[in-house]
């Protein structure tokens, strides 16, 4: 059993964030038009959100992460729903695949955090079927992860060193060149929201805390170092800013970009 963490994303309850992103996972798979026995794979597929729905379709699904324990987590879900899905330990940079592997290829919020952002674009292509779809979820600049993180980034250590920003694969005008020049054609992109809501600004607050595994990784150096409430302080200012009363509690809206491209070689729509 794959159970031990090897990354920062078990460190915290992602689990609890994973679960309320599943409208996303479910907005794109209606939008692949996923057929029964096509060959998906999910990339990155953290908890197995998409990978699951396409096998709940009778899809022949692979889902790929590189965190074993969240690996372990999709597999016991699959199990207990009685779907076949094939989960594999890799990297979204090499991903564990044949070329064409698939004829629909998916990543929610997943491949915009590959360090190596051509890297990861050339293996979308490498592993989608000439006739095949890639179809992508990622944060839109500006909105509140992203903007969550230049929050946090005078406490944290600075992230792995990558070719962009995450929010770059949410941004049509970034997105479409990196994914050109891995012979991949953008079909169609659509902004969407999903609200999460809570009962009060401080559960939000500790939600953001709770699921965000790079913080919660480093609670006890910053405690040490006296400046943890700091962090909340700030973080419960960012929420008051960003949140919008919401019957009594306050709802944070999460903006991002869902595309569709496919292999240049399939010719124009």
């Amino acid at each position: 059993m794959m159970s031990a963490s090897v990354t920062t994303w078990a460190a915290g309850d992602y689990p609890a964030m994973a679960r309320r992103l599943v409208p996303v996972a479910e907005a794109m798979v209606a939008a692949a038009a996923i057929r029964p026995d096509d060959r998906v794979v999910d990339v990155a597929t953290g908890t197995g959100n998409a990978a699951i729905l396409a096998a709940q379709r009778a899809a022949r699904t692979v889902g790929v992460d590189f965190e074993p324990a969240l690996l372990e987590l999709a597999r016991r879900r699959a199990a207990d729903d009685g779907l076949t899905v094939d989960w594999r330990l890799g990297d979204v940079c090499r991903l564990p695949l044949a070329d064409d592997s698939a004829e629909v290829v998916l990543s929610v919020f997943g491949v915009m955090y590959a360090n190596d952002h051509d890297a990861a674009a050339r293996e979308l292509s490498r592993v989608c079927a000439p006739a095949g779809r890639v179809l992508l979820a990622a944060w839109t600049p500006g909105s509140l992860l992203p903007a969550l993180g230049q929050v946090l980034g005078g406490y944290l250590p600075p992230p792995p060193a990558a070719s962009g920003p995450p929010s770059r694969w949410g941004d049509r005008a970034l997105v479409g060149p990196l994914l050109a020049a891995a012979d991949l054609r953008i079909t169609s992109t659509d902004v969407h929201r999903l609200d999460l809501r809570f009962t009060s600004a401080d559960a939000a607050t500790e939600f953001l805390i709770d699921t965000a595994g790079h913080v919660v990784a480093e609670r006890d150096r910053l405690v040490a170092q006296g400046r943890w409430e700091a962090l909340r302080a700030d973080l419960r200012s960012f929420v008051g800013d960003r949140g919008v009363a919401d019957d009594g509690g306050v709802r944070l809206g999460l903006e991002y970009l869902l595309l569709t491209a496919t292999p240049s070689s399939a010719g124009t729509a």
